[in-house]
This record gives C-alpha cells, structure tokens and sequence, in this order.
C-alpha cells in the first residue's frame, strides 16, 4: 500500500452561492493529491510525460458528507491500496481535521501520445514493488 497526505486551503473562488464548497471543486484537490504523492515518492507527473506515459483519469466517483468552506484546511489523503497493471486506481479521503467530509476514486490508465494503452514504465513498477512486496 502507498499513502500520502496533502493539505489545502480552500480559496474563496472554490466556494458557490451558499457559501460551500462547490462539488466540482474537490476533483482539482484529488490532482493535487495524487501527483504530490509520486513526486514525494521521486517520480513525478512530469517525468512520466516526458518519458512518454500519461494517466488520463478514466473513472471518477465522489461521495459527500460534510461541507468545505472557504478558509477551511483540507487534508487529502490518497492511497493505492492494490498492486496496479496499466490500469491505477487512488483512494482518496478528505478531512477537515479529524472530520472526513468526503470520499471517492480515481480509475487512470497508462496510455502513450496516440492514446493506446501500455504498460506502466520500469520507474513506476519499481516504486510500486517497493510498497507491495
């Protein structure tokens, strides 16, 4: 299994008319998220697309319990809990504190600049050995 946790400051910009967190604005907040957990791992997003590899996201699914509000800190904290193939899929669950206000996934697939799916590169299945040995 791989986690890590990120942190961030809702902007008032994220917020709507009833003063909440708008839904669409947690789906930034997974990006940022799981791209600072392969960085903090060494293998940065960029590495990946410059090597040729790119993980469009392919499934999303967001459940809501609690509102954000602007000024609110939010802790992300993605996961993989299962050993992936060309296909990634990142758990995530986001607190305000100790209180979770909302869960959900993301689904990626390697695929090259023509869109075909490959298989991960020999950085990734390495790092991904590391933690499910």
């Amino acid at each position: 299994m791989l986690s890590h946790r990120s942190q961030i400051e809702v902007r008032y910009a994220e917020t709507d008319m009833m003063g909440v967190v708008y839904h669409g604005s947690y789906l930034p907040w997974l990006e940022v998220a799981r791209t600072a957990m392969l960085a903090s791992e060494g293998l940065p997003y960029r590495q990946l697309e410059d090597a040729g590899y790119y993980l469009p996201v392919i499934e999303v699914s967001m459940r809501y319990q609690r509102p954000a509000r602007y000024a609110d800190i939010i802790t992300i904290e993605a996961v993989i809990r299962e050993k992936p193939g060309i296909r990634l899929r990142i758990d995530y669950r986001l607190y305000r504190g100790e209180e979770l206000i909302a869960e959900g996934h993301t689904v990626h697939v390697f695929i090259d600049k023509s869109h075909r799916p490959l298989r991960p590169p020999a950085a990734f299945v390495a790092l991904m050995q590391k933690h499910f040995a």
